[in-house]
């Protein structure tokens, strides 16, 4: 089933994923999520999640998104299915695993870029608007993902909720590391496709 079949099919949306819910969502884990654990775990299949005071990176984004509608765990997964060539074949899997594939960045970047819009990151701040993913390399080509939030530094750069290993915080750090990524998805309007 493609998402945007996926996503109307469940109905399970909310109407309106305005990139500020998105933010107030990933700003909400800030204080909650304290730890930064990275261990794999089974965990329940739609829905699922690790314990909310740890995770990684990718918690932020995937546990913001299911606050305005969109279980990324699920999407991912039955995309993987139908696509699974277009996924990168970093971990050697056979096949698709809903506990974990969610919870990679390379994985959630496939799965923006496919569904949603990927722009070339701009080392200019007026190019992210707030709701915006982006993803980083950093040192010992490590995948790092984080939303830009609404708020910016005094020198006029968004400032990034993320997990880099202190659990969620905001931070002036978009331009820290690398870009790899920038992508804008709302699901509602995939879900109108």
């Amino acid at each position: 089933m493609c998402t945007s079949a996926l996503l109307g099919a469940r109905g399970a949306l909310a109407q309106d994923a305005a990139p500020a819910r998105l933010v107030e969502a990933a700003r909400a884990q800030i204080g909650v999520t304290v730890r930064y654990d990275p261990r794999y775990e089974r965990i329940a299949f739609p829905g699922g999640d690790v314990p909310q005071e740890r995770g990684v990176c990718t918690d932020v984004v995937v546990r913001a998104y299911r606050k305005v509608g969109a279980d990324l765990q699920e999407l991912v997964h039955r995309d993987m299915k139908t696509a699974w060539n277009a996924y990168p074949k970093l971990w050697q899997l056979k096949r698709p695993d809903p506990n974990i594939d969610h919870r990679r960045v390379p994985n959630l970047a496939t799965f923006f870029t496919r569904h949603g819009k990927a722009m070339r990151p701009a080392r200019e701040g007026a190019a992210y608007q707030a709701g915006d993913v982006v993803t980083w390399m950093l040192p010992g080509n490590l995948p790092h993902i984080g939303i830009v939030s609404g708020q910016r530094s005094a020198a006029g750069v968004p400032l990034v909720i993320h997990n880099i290993g202190r659990g969620t915080q905001i931070e002036d750090m978009l331009f820290a590391y690398p870009l790899t990524g920038h992508y804008r998805w709302n699901p509602a309007a995939s879900a109108s496709r």
